[in-house]
């Protein structure tokens, strides 16, 4: 999407309904456009001030400058995937800076996991959400994109009841270098010029990210800015510089992260498979009384797959391997005995996902409730705190 074609969004044409979530870079708001066709829209702000302090401190300590929320904007413009949201519209006031995704009326796959009589999927129903979060990675890795923070939190559930894979605060774009072998992992095609998926769109009230994050200030700085031109950037031709930013939500973090060896691709591979645990068991399998325990087992324990054996435990488990050059990769992902009989290019085309969201998901919109003045709201959560303030501060992420 070229900037001219983002409509600009302006304080006065935007009610908001509530304010759906907080985080150590900004506030999201569920917001209706008055000047259109009252469309609603998450709205993501940030603190200019914020931006403004962080730039400073990088330049000032010759580091690079803070392009993060800027990057994660060049992700929404550049991505034509219906698994992903398409930024809708852009804000910016002397205060504060925003922008416009998709609403998912169907809250997130943790809300949707919570619900179920014992906090776990079928298999069946688990091998959808895999399927198509398999699809989006694929696609954002073909873009050389690695993501870093694939979590229940941050899968929305769309008012068709496919997924949507949202908030790249953490997601960065690894260089290509000079092709060398690779195992093998084809990058699924993009949809033939199919529209994205209808949203009337819908979301959860305000709450915080139920996961803390390792830290808001470790993101790491995209390596060049995102450029659709160039050729789809796969696992099988291409090699790529190692990100080694330590990014992430503790029980999902991959092991080369907490190494401090770099890493690629394969986190995001990883972290499918902390999801999926979740998904059977009902909780993720690293998780420890604290932070140095949860990292102790992330590097040393192997996952309890309790039960009999099953292709979902084996491919849990190929995920789960704690060398990411032995890590089973894309192409083996979707050959693999759990998804026999899938067919990928079908999938986005389900018409009846495991879960709708119907008229109880729904939010309640009363047109009475107080009005919220943006500006204000953000200012408020988020003052411009000192160094001292801003280490002590719950660095909890954005939920959408």
């Amino acid at each position: 999407m070229d900037d001219d074609q983002i409509p600009v969004l302006h304080l006065g044409q935007l009610k908001v309904v509530s304010a759906l979530g907080r985080g150590a870079r900004g506030v999201v708001f569920l917001v209706q456009d008055q000047s259109s066709n009252g469309e609603l829209f998450a709205l993501k702000t940030i603190l200019r001030a914020s931006i403004t302090k962080k730039l400073k401190k990088t330049t000032d300590s010759g580091g690079c400058e803070c392009k993060q929320g800027f990057f994660e904007q060049e992700v929404l413009r550049l991505s034509q995937h219906p698994l992903l949201p398409k930024l809708r519209g852009v804000l910016s006031t002397e205060s504060i800076v925003g922008y416009a995704i998709d609403y998912c009326p169907g809250r997130d796959l943790n809300y949707l996991l919570k619900k179920q009589t014992e906090r776990m999927f079928s298999d069946d129903t688990i091998r959808f959400y895999a399927a198509e979060l398999v699809i989006a990675l694929e696609y954002l890795h073909g873009l050389g994109i690695v993501y870093r923070d694939l979590k229940p939190e941050n899968v929305m559930i769309q008012e068709n009841g496919h997924l949507m894979l949202v908030d790249f605060d953490l997601s960065t774009k690894l260089s290509p270098k000079s092709p060398s072998k690779t195992r093998s992992s084809k990058t699924t095609p993009l949809p033939k010029s199919e529209p994205p998926m209808k949203n009337t769109n819908r979301f959860s009230f305000f709450h915080k990210c139920c996961r803390p994050a390792i830290s808001a200030e470790d993101s790491v700085h995209p390596t060049e800015s995102i450029d659709n031109s160039e050729p789809n950037c796969d696992e099988t031709h291409h090699s790529f510089s190692k990100s080694n930013s330590f990014v992430g939500t503790e029980e999902y973090v991959a092991p080369e992260m907490l190494q401090g060896n770099g890493h690629d691709f394969s986190v995001d591979w990883w972290c499918l498979g902390i999801v999926l645990h979740e998904m059977l068991y009902g909780k993720t399998p690293f998780k420890g009384m604290n932070r140095k325990e949860t990292f102790y087992q992330i590097l040393s324990k192997s996952p309890e797959l309790v039960g009999e054996p099953t292709p979902l435990r084996d491919l849990i488990r190929k995920l789960l391997v704690k060398d990411p050059k032995q890590r089973i990769l894309a192409a083996e992902i979707k050959g693999h005995d759990f998804f026999r009989g899938v067919d990928w290019e079908k999938i986005l085309e389900i018409c009846r996902p495991p879960f709708v969201p119907g008229p109880s998901d729904k939010e309640d919109m009363d047109v009475n409730k107080k009005m919220i003045d943006i500006e204000s709201f953000v200012q408020e959560v988020f003052q411009v705190d000192d160094d001292v303030h801003e280490k002590e501060r719950d660095h909890a992420f954005l939920v959408f």
